[in-house]
């Protein structure tokens, strides 16, 4: 609401003067203090005595207080009304328009007698503490999601997140950062009550100036909105807050519809009733391994800071190969999320259907819509496996992905240090699942699911490398997980992330790598890839969601199953390489390996 002061009442009835002409004018602390007296009961005479006799003593000090609280009042009212949602938006200049909100504020509260003027500078305090929530959630959510918040779908995410901190940076500061937001909020929301209502008595108090100079505000917005003027890119004229709260409000409404839609999609399927025998009948007798890279995007390929580390691993991993028998083709997939929520790219690049939030996530692995993974094991030819050092925790999604066993972070045998979020390195991980899983007798060939994660942010510390025979049960970890860096270090400053990303893909892919060149045989195919790009501190804003995804095999027919797709030759896709939704992956790679589509309508 704007604030104007130095205003002359008009002599009416019930606004406190007298017929005969204007009473000197009182300020809204005074005014206040003598609604107060006039209460039944209340000794009135006693309260302004006091009041005066402060005001007397301490007239500039007083003069200051009050000018002071009533600027403060209204900046906090109209930086709520103008708050960004993205901190690159954040600046000077984005607090230099002319809210409409504020104009109709101070119209309202100037037609109201003063109890119904008071509720509504409450509520109105109340949906500036709902506009300035969502506007600080939607920086998270922008920051480190790469998209605003959702109220319909993500206060699930919330208690991820508060695990995410816990991992990260220790069980204390995720209860503080959790009773710190909520402290946060509900002080949020008595500022700005306390800033509405004062503002509102100021206004009342003011009456005929305030008035006038709404109606000046209402034209110059009005003028200044007809005419389309605009200041460093943003319009003058400002709807933000109540442009805020109505597209949070449709983005509710579209999740809500979007739900209904999926349902009935998820429930077609391309291959839904494909027999056994026509899925994947150009595979059989391989050991398939899917390898998702925690975070691994294009970013960390192109990016001029991070891409001369990331590219020379590539390039030397794919002449270390190609030296044990190996080529490799690569390309780019669209991820589904970015900066997080992993899940939902691997379970868009298994399923075929684009999973871009958790409710699609939950109504689709209710469900039996086939997975990549599900059709190995649907086909009765392949053992499948899941390995995943990430899961510490109940998983039922294990059955939608049609795996035999799975192996999660309790299964692998690690005595070693955690890295941060990361339960154990990724060299680790992979000799553990070559110990207890692909190095092991069988009589059928093995389709495995592998996700990395030494890669997850905030990337530090970071394993490094040891002699493959001295890995033992992890505790050779321990020194270098000591002189790592510390994830507090890393995390609030944007140089060492990026930098520290970068080593971290490194690590992974050399990792990964070694593991094929070391264990790989005539018949291992290996397909790898990225689940989502990093977050936007270090991908850049408005960095594309694409990945890397590459095939490696020994048997060079498993490559000429894919010739078509004009990958580019080794692990690093070219600039212009092909480009393709992640969802568009399973049917690709099954109509590749011979799959008949029979089609199911649910």
């Amino acid at each position: 609401m704007p604030v104007f002061t130095r205003f002359h009442q008009s002599s009416r009835p019930g606004d406190g003067m007298s017929g005969a002409g204007p009473e000197p004018e009182r300020d809204a602390d005074t005014a206040t203090a003598a609604e107060e007296a006039e209460r039944p009961g209340a000794d009135a005479g006693t309260r302004l005595a006091r009041l005066r006799g402060r005001r007397t003593r301490h007239p500039r000090a007083a003069r200051t207080l009050r000018l002071t609280t009533t600027a403060l009042a209204a900046v906090l009212v109209l930086g709520a009304l103008l708050l960004p949602n993205t901190l690159p938006a954040l600046k000077a200049v984005s607090f230099a328009r002319i809210p409409a909100e504020a104009v109709l504020g101070a119209v309202v509260v100037l037609a109201l007698p003063r109890r119904p003027r008071l509720a509504a500078a409450v509520l109105y305090g109340l949906g500036l503490t709902a506009l300035t929530t969502v506007n600080l959630l939607d920086m998270g959510f922008n920051e480190y999601l790469g998209r605003g918040f959702n109220a319909a779908l993500d206060w699930d995410l919330l208690p991820d997140a508060q695990a995410y901190v816990r991992d990260t940076l220790g069980g204390g500061v995720a209860t503080a950062a959790a009773v710190g937001a909520v402290v946060l909020v509900l002080l949020v929301a008595a500022v700005m009550v306390a800033a509405a209502v004062r503002l509102a008595n100021v206004l009342a108090r003011h009456r005929v100036r305030a008035t006038k100079g709404a109606l000046i505000a209402g034209t110059v917005w009005v003028t200044c909105s007809a005419l389309g003027l605009t200041l460093s890119g943003g319009p003058i004229a400002s709807e933000r807050g109540a442009g805020a709260l109505k597209v949070h409000a449709q983005r509710t409404v579209e999740s809500l519809r979007d739900e209904a839609a999926f349902v009935k999609q998820s429930k077609a399927d391309t291959f839904g009733n494909t027999p056994p025998g026509e899925l994947l009948p150009d595979l059989r007798g391989k050991d398939v391994i899917f390898t998702f890279i925690e975070s691994y995007g294009r970013s960390a390929i192109e990016d001029p800071v991070m891409a001369p580390g990331v590219d020379r691993t590539l390039d030397t991993s794919t002449r270390a190969l190609e030296k044990a028998g190996f080529a490799a083709r690569s390309g780019w997939l669209t991820s589904a999320t970015y900066g997080g929520s992993s899940w939902l790219g691997h379970s868009t690049t298994m399923s075929g259907l684009w999973i871009d939030n958790q409710r699609r996530y939950r109504t689709v692995s209710a469900g039996d819509h086939l997975t990549l993974t599900k059709a190995f094991q649907k086909t009765g030819a392949w053992d499948t496996v899941g390995v995943m050092p990430g899961v510490q925790k109940g998983w039922p999604e294990e059955k939608w992905y049609g795996l035999d066993k799975l192996y999660d972070a309790f299964d692998l045998g690690y005595e070693g240090p955690k890295f941060s979020w990361s339960t154990m390195p990724d060299q680790y991980a992979l000799e553990a699942f070559q110990r207890q899983v692909h190095g092991k007798k069988r009589d059928k060939p093995l389709m495995s699911f592998v996700i990395l994660t030494s890669s997850h942010q905030p990337w530090a510390p970071i394993p490094r490398l040891v002699g493959w025979d001295e890995l033992g049960d992890g505790s050779v970890f321990d020194a270098i997980e000591k002189a790592g860096n510390k994830a507090s270090d890393v995390i609030t400053d944007t140089t060492k992330s990026r930098r520290e990303y970068g080593r971290s893909i490194q690590y992974s892919v050399t990792s990964l790598t070694q593991w094929l060149q070391r264990y790989g045989t005539d018949d291992t195919v290996l397909v790898f890839l990225g689940d989502h790009q990093p977050i936007a501190r270090v991908s850049g804003n408005g960095a594309s969601r694409d990945v890397p995804v590459s095939i490696v095999a020994k048997d060079p027919k498993v490559l000429d199953k894919v010739a078509d797709w004009n990958w580019t030759e080794g692990l690093k896709p070219d600039r212009d390489a092909p480009v393709w939704k992640m969802s568009a992956f399973r049917d690709r790679f099954l109509k590749a390996f011979g799959s008949t589509p029979h089609p199911s309508t649910g």
